[in-house]
């Protein structure tokens, strides 16, 4: 696992707490949409979804994501422009703190990844630039830290480092 810290930027408010990257955390045989859907779901994560990665800076102040790549490949931004780049092949997956901007930098056409969040939080996107850094940050504090990993079900697993 590597951890990525990303600081603010003028128009996206990222996060103390780090973007995890977890590359060949799904087997590549077993990274198929309906199975990872079932994994997340069957963790405690919800409001799954299939899909690609939007093309535009954007965040969530009302949850925190993790993306598993299950098709195709692609570079994906974090943290805005200058930020990190991660290459995403299947298997690979990404858990996202609130307020961590993303965007799809390239990719192969049929690059899908499945997204989920955490009990009672949800996906609502904020464009970069959209909501003031303040307003943005006074959402994401009410945000309980999850309680599973969305891979291994374990309590706290990988995200343990968040509450540290």
């Amino acid at each position: 696992m590597k951890t990525i810290v990303l600081s603010p930027t003028e128009t996206i408010p990222n996060s103390p707490l780090p973007l995890l990257v977890l590359p060949g955390a799904i087997a590549p045989a077993e990274a198929d949409a309906d199975a990872v859907t079932a994994l997340f779901e069957n963790n405690g994560w919800q409001g799954t979804w299939v899909y690609t990665v939007f093309r535009y800076w954007h965040y969530h102040v009302e949850g925190h994501e993790v993306l598993a790549c299950v098709r195709g490949d692609a570079t994906v931004g974090f943290g805005g422009d200058g930020g990190a780049a991660i290459e995403m092949q299947p298997g690979d997956v990404v858990i996202i703190p609130a307020g961590v901007g993303h965007k799809r930098l390239s990719g192969s056409a049929g690059f899908q990844v499945v997204g989920a969040y955490p009990p009672g939080q949800n996906g609502a996107i904020t464009k970069a630039g959209d909501l003031a850094l303040e307003q943005a940050a006074k959402k994401i504090s009410g945000l309980p830290l999850p309680g599973r990993d969305p891979v291994t079900g374990e309590a706290p697993g990988s995200i343990a480092c968040w509450r540290d």
